[in-house]
């Protein structure tokens, strides 16, 4: 009987080893399981975030990236992308991007995202989006204004929900409100691209600028004196939300047009202020197709 050759073995087990670690990879890449690996989240609290310069963000995940991608306000400064996450944006042509394309692998994206990114092997360094200003509001039907909604995760989901009901644009403070960054633009899965974020100094100043452009401001209040629906009035709607915890604030309670409820015959009667804005969104959206232009 021959003796088997241990170097066979030795061959196979390396063989299904890469082929373990190419799953895994293209498991981390797709979200199906968390990067980086286990043993290397222990020392998690070693990494720390890279120090960014103001005109540089990082974005990352396959709907963000080939949302920014396609957005040609855009100005691109390099792509870092796995083999086969390149492969999944189908891109015409890397050489057309105008950009540097590297080709990378996902645990050299781990070291400058950290170790909770799901980034589903890709990145893109980028300038951040030019400036919007509200003059450029004065033909928008639907505006969503937030009052100091400090997490990103809740400003991306609304983002989502602003587009899908064609909001004009999304309005916050600049203080006490997100910047754009990667936890924003993934949130918003690719509708950062699609509606202006515009950041304003002071919010009464600005729900008055909306008024002169013909907006009926709706703040909403789990208090508000009429539901929704019955308030609404005019051809133009700004709804004004206020952050998760406190709620609108004093002055801009003060400032806007109308305080209106969202009537929930259930035992819970607030919402988070993601949903509620998606709520809102469709009641107005109701509204302003009863009253064309």
């Amino acid at each position: 009987m021959s003796k088997k050759d241990p170097t066979d073995k030795s061959a196979r087990d390396t063989h299904y080893a890469t082929l373990r670690r190419q799953v895994r990879d293209a498991k981390r890449e797709r979200g199906e399981i968390p990067t980086p690996a286990p043993q290397k989240r222990r020392n998690a609290g070693d990494w720390t975030p890279p120090q960014l310069a103001p005109e540089q963000v990082f974005l990352y995940g396959l709907h963000t990236v080939r949302a920014a991608l396609d957005n040609p306000q855009r100005k691109l400064i390099r792509l870092s992308a796995t083999q086969n996450a390149l492969a999944r944006l189908e891109l015409a042509s890397p050489e057309t991007l105008g950009c540097p394309v590297d080709i990378v692998a996902p645990q050299e994206i781990d070291r400058v995202l950290g170790p909770d990114a799901i980034h589903q092997g890709v990145m893109l360094e980028t300038r951040p989006l030019p400036v919007r200003r509200l003059e450029a509001l004065k033909d928008t039907r639907l505006l969503l204004v937030l009052d100091q909604v400090t997490d990103p995760h809740n400003v991306g989901a609304i983002m989502r929900s602003a587009v899908a009901f064609e909001a004009g644009a999304v309005m916050t403070t600049q203080r006490h409100s997100p910047t754009e960054s990667g936890v924003l633009a993934k949130s918003a899965s690719g509708a950062l691209e699609l509606i202006p974020y515009i950041q304003v100094t002071n919010l009464s100043d600005a729900l008055g600028e909306l008024h002169k452009l013909g907006f009926q401001t709706i703040g909403l209040d789990s208090e508000g004196p009429a539901p929704l629906e019955g308030t609404f009035a005019g051809e133009k709607v700004a709804l004004v939300l206020g952050s998760e915890g406190k709620g609108l604030r004093q002055k801009t309670r003060e400032t806007v047009t109308a305080l209106a409820r969202l009537d929930m015959p259930g035992a819970i009667k607030s919402l988070n202020v993601s949903n509620a804005a998606a709520i809102a969104l469709y009641a107005s959206r109701l509204h302003l197709s009863k009253r064309p232009r």
